[in-house]
């Protein structure tokens, strides 16, 4: 696929950034296109490999050396259609994807591998403005009904798939727009929300109806959602924020991460009703978790004018190279600097938090910490251990608690009679996806717990199938690495 010998002739690039001291005064995206012939290049350097790992590392098995051929070929239109046969949002994941696909790419194995995930998102930007994505509503509607609660990225792939299978099909979002983390957990400046709404236009002219405002186990009975149609889709996401049960955690300046960044996405977007502001503006700030969503508060933290943003995780530093016990194709867990860490922060490893300090108001001052060191030994869990003489004390006026989530809300499933793991999350086979209350199904986080956006996309896209095979005996609309056919 590419180019035979483009592997050989084209080293790697990407995308740039604009400079920090400029990006950093607004909340738009930064990054600064390659041009055209750029992106083929990059297209060409997909090798004739014989096995396309990329596919293993891809969750949605996207046809990834098809659709770099055609980029190659400048067959931009035939690129789109290949890469919108597994992937119904590729200007989402072609944004904030980690790219597991990149770290199986077989040329990775002794040089930097294909540009895959920025392929990706040209394809789908150039397909938009080209007027190629259209509204494309079933031609026949069976008349069956399902009801899909959240609209994240799994909520929305199910909706799509259901919508095209001709099912009539209502998502219900409990916040006032559409998206779920994606508008409301995902900083603008990673990806700005016109690029969601542009979506959901498309889907509406489809036949999807959306009911925002809707808490579903609170304003709606989701018993009375269950009788009212004919099948349902649980995909609320892991909401269930991780807390840091210390000493001071209650203070005023010890705020979860998802109280913040959706805050600020609201004030982005021109809300001016948001209760109790977090501003991080002409504070220390301390971000306490080394993900995705700790970068997203520095990042935001930056942007609001913060006197200085330091980041804690408690794992060693990783190197740079991919492990030994993490061969390829595997995801390895190398260190990883996000633009975010470039503007501005500092990191520190190998810190647990040991108390909140705070003042005579109940406020915030300061934190205290100790270095630690992990005892891993063969066959045993690695148990953390402080190192002695290492405690100190860090001013701090705001701490921001990025530490992931420990599974699911429960009304919802509470009032179903739903069977839960021990992680709060919903019990469902990934071979049909069903719960144990017929007509009733789950997808995304709420079943395999906190994960990636491609993740989501995957299983509300095999979710559907599988209800669609629930509600017609049988089903065209595709599994993982398929592309969907039309009902016959």
């Amino acid at each position: 696929m590419g180019k035979i010998t483009g592997f050989l002739e084209f080293d790697r690039k990407e995308e740039g950034y604009t400079a920090v001291e400029k990006r950093i005064k607004n909340y738009q995206e930064f990054t600064k296109p390659l041009k055209e012939a750029e992106l083929t290049d990059q297209g060409a350097r997909c090798m004739d490999c014989g096995i396309p790992f990329c596919h293993s590392g891809c969750p949605l098995g996207n046809l990834i050396p098809d659709f770099n051929d055609a980029v190659y070929q400048k067959k931009w239109e035939k690129a789109s259609k290949i890469l919108h046969a597994t992937n119904n949002f590729p200007e989402f994941t072609g944004r904030l994807c980690p790219a597991p696909c990149e770290e199986a790419c077989v040329l990775g194995i002794n040089e930097d591998p294909v540009t895959i995930e920025n392929i990706e998102k040209n394809i789908a930007e150039t397909a938009f403005k080209k007027g190629w994505i259209k509204a494309e509503p079933p031609k026949v509607r069976t008349g069956k009904k399902v009801a899909i609660i959240g609209s994240g990225p799994a909520g929305l792939a199910a909706a799509q798939q259901l919508n095209r299978a001709g099912h009539w099909v209502t998502v219900f979002e409990r916040d006032e727009k559409v998206g779920g983390l994606l508008r409301y957990g995902i900083p603008d400046f990673k990806m700005e929300k016109h690029i969601i709404d542009r979506r959901l236009s498309i889907l509406e002219e489809e036949g999807i109806q959306f009911k925002t405002g809707v808490h579903v186990g609170k304003d709606v009975n989701a018993k009375d959602l269950e009788k009212e149609y004919d099948a349902l889709l649980l995909s609320g996401g892991a909401t269930i924020r991780r807390k840091l049960p210390i000493s001071g955690a209650d203070l005023n300046g010890v705020v979860q991460a998802m109280d913040f960044l959706p805050q600020n996405n609201r004030r982005v977007d021109g809300i001016k009703d948001l209760g109790n502001e977090i501003l991080a503006e002409g504070k220390d700030v301390i971000v306490i978790g080394g993900g995705d969503t700790g970068s997203d508060c520095i990042g935001t933290s930056i942007r609001q004018g913060a006197s200085s943003v330091t980041n804690f995780e408690i794992m060693p530093m990783a190197s740079k190279n991919r492990p030994e016990n993490q061969p390829w194709p595997f995801w390895p867990m190398r260190l990883r600097t996000s633009s975010s860490h470039k503007e501005g922060a500092d990191r520190v490893f190998s810190i647990s938090t040991k108390e909140f300090i705070g003042d005579d108001q109940g406020n915030l001052k300061a934190l205290k910490t100790v270095e630690v060191k992990w005892d891993i030994q063969p066959g045993q869990r690695p148990r953390l251990k402080e190192i002695p003489g290492s405690e100190k004390e860090w001013k701090t006026d705001l701490v921001l608690l990025a530490l992931g989530f420990t599974g699911s809300e429960t009304n919802v499933a509470e009032q179903l009679g739903l069977e839960m793991d021990d992680r709060t999350n919903i019990k469902a086979s990934t071979n049909d996806f069903k719960t144990n209350l017929p007509g009733v199904f789950v997808a995304g986080d709420q079943r395999r717990g906190q994960s990636l956006i491609v993740w989501a996309i995957s299983e509300g896209r095999d979710a559907a199938h599988h209800m669609d095979t629930y509600l017609m005996g049988s089903s065209n609309l595709a599994l993982k690495g398929e592309g969907d056919l039309p009902r016959i």
